[in-house]
């Protein structure tokens, strides 16, 4: 399969529409996974994406196979794009904590609640927010790391991810009192 994309990157290289084409489509899925973690709906998660793939085809000559796959080196474009989209449409509030509490959310409700129905909570959350929130919960990135992409102190990251979790927990309890035990 690699192999594959790097032929294919090869003649993309050439500007070879066919192949940019090809490379889209078989990229596409991956690569709207990704976006669809930061975008609040498929609209925003269709624009980070169609800005990604032309950075991508604007920068597919910096492209080394010798140090990542190309999976790697589109989710990090992706990533990147969605952090810019991010940015500019709000503002990160420089908070620090000196405790951070760590609200407490049950795996019973976790397991009650789909995935998708967490997801559409997390794109709820203010931008900033579901920015720290995606990267260090989905993508695993520290407050460092996260405080860095985000040009953000690592209180500030470590507050917006309390404040996830906090407005989560606050969002997921309801969900445990409407069911119903088996019975």
């Amino acid at each position: 399969m690699e192999q594959e994309l790097y032929n294919i990157i090869v003649e993309c290289r050439k500007n070879n529409r066919k192949a940019q084409e090809q490379l889209y489509r078989q990229l596409y899925g991956f690569a709207m996974a990704i976006a669809m973690r930061y975008a609040v709906d498929e609209h925003e998660a269709a624009d980070i994406l169609a800005h990604a793939f032309v950075k991508m085809f604007r920068s597919i000559n910096t492209f080394d196979e010798s140090k990542g796959n190309v999976h790697g080196w589109l989710k990090r474009i992706v990533i990147n794009e969605a952090l810019d989209h991010i940015k500019q449409r709000s503002k990160f509030v420089s908070l620090e904590l000196e405790t951070v509490e760590e609200p407490a959310i049950s795996n019973d409700v976790i397991e009650k609640t789909d995935a998708a129905a967490i997801l559409h909570l997390v794109r709820q959350l203010p931008p900033a927010t579901h920015a720290v929130f995606v990267l260090f919960a989905i993508d695993g990135h520290t407050h460092k790391e996260i405080a860095a992409q985000l040009n953000i102190s690592e209180g500030t990251s470590k507050w917006h991810l309390s404040e996830a979790r906090k407005i989560l927990q606050q969002k997921l309890m309801p969900v445990r009192t409407e069911r119903k035990p088996p019975g």
